[in-house]
């Protein structure tokens, strides 16, 4: 179940991709003009988004540890929780369809936390090496998006601090592809997942899961 989890996981960074491209994309082209002169910029994307995903990891880590410690101590909480990531899941399979994005309300939820790191960002600027790239995109992977909180909430229920982590790590895996095209000018990449067909496809797997999730959890 892990490993489909982290498929899961995986397949909701690919197909929110583009979503991605338009929240961080601009800061990873950016990254060229902070860069030293001439040198190439693919080790500091790659930098970028280490520290990037690492956030992401951190936090997945954190959710899975508290939702250990709500399923060993309060009644219920296992069962919610799996219920909750259930409906998680199947209201990202929304979002990425399109059919629903109620879940950009999420956004609003880290902007204060945000409004707060930012500015610690600057220190790392500009790049002397792909190193100082890290904790710059450690920083930034805590931009608000809806599409990270909500997948972050699923990982409530990953059963442990581990699992959390694993679930938040494949997430940040799966919106890499699309990063690293955006940075690179390639627009085959990132016009692939701005096709109707794929999007519908990804999140019809999810939205199948994410019932499978629910009823497994009910009964």
């Amino acid at each position: 179940m892990d490993g489909i989890n982290y498929f899961s996981a995986f397949l909701i960074g690919l197909a929110g991709g583009v979503h991605c491209v338009g929240m961080c994309g601009g800061i990873v082209a950016a990254l060229r003009m902070v860069s030293p002169k001439g040198a190439s910029a693919v080790p500091y994307t790659l930098a970028y988004n280490m520290g990037r995903i690492a956030s992401y990891t951190i936090a997945g880590a954190i959710t899975g540890a508290l939702g250990k410690i709500a399923s060993d101590f309060v009644p219920l909480a296992s069962f919610a929780l799996s219920l909750f990531s259930g409906v998680m899941l199947l209201l990202l399979a929304c979002y990425l369809g399109k059919w629903w994005t109620g879940l950009t309300l999420l956004e609003s939820a880290g902007k204060g936390l945000f409004s707060k790191l930012q500015p610690l960002s600057k220190r790392f600027l500009p790049f002397k090496t792909p190193f100082s790239a890290i904790p710059y995109g450690f920083i930034w992977g805590w931009l608000p998006c809806g599409l990270v909180y909500s997948t972050l909430t699923w990982s409530l229920a990953a059963g442990n601090a581990l699992q959390g982590a694993g679930i938040m790590f494949f997430f940040g895996l799966g919106t890499l592809p699309t990063l690293l095209a955006a940075s690179a000018g390639s627009q085959y990449l990132v016009s692939t997942f701005q096709q109707s067909g794929v999007r519908q496809l990804i999140a019809s797997i999810m939205a199948i899961y994410a019932i499978y999730l629910i009823q497994g959890a009910i009964l």
